[in-house]
């Protein structure tokens, strides 16, 4: 039973990046910034769909952001990593991205990390 479960979201995971990486894609002037979420950290890749590289990354699991926060599962954690690659993608020059939230809903920590991006001088 358990199996059908998981086998069973796990098709209808798929199903929904493959819908939404047909509307969304990244270049090299607005990559495209994705989302994955674990049960203990938040992952954040902005890839240049066209050449399939990854221009910058930043996660909870980074020794500076574990060190600032007290819990990198939290609200305030997912807004710090926002923060953090915001900074990362302006030292690039980098000001507009596509969001990719992939099969998450725009709620929560998603969007608080989208809202926190938007805060570091982000476009999308």
């Amino acid at each position: 039973m358990h199996k059908d479960k998981i086998k069973i979201r796990a098709e209808r995971d798929e199903r929904l990046r493959r819908r939404i990486r047909r509307k969304i894609q990244g270049t090299a002037d607005r990559p495209r910034v994705f989302v994955f979420k674990s049960n203990r950290y938040i992952y954040t890749q902005a890839v240049n769909d066209e050449t399939g590289s990854v221009i910058a990354s930043a996660s909870t699991l980074e020794k500076d952001l574990r060190a600032a926060l007290k819990n990198t599962k939290n609200l305030a954690g997912c807004e710090k990593l926002g923060e953090v690659l915001a900074q990362r993608l302006k030292a690039r020059n980098i000001d507009k991205v596509v969001f990719d939230r992939g099969v998450y809903p725009y709620h929560g920590r998603v969007k608080a990390v989208a809202e926190a991006m938007r805060k570091g001088g982000l476009a999308f």
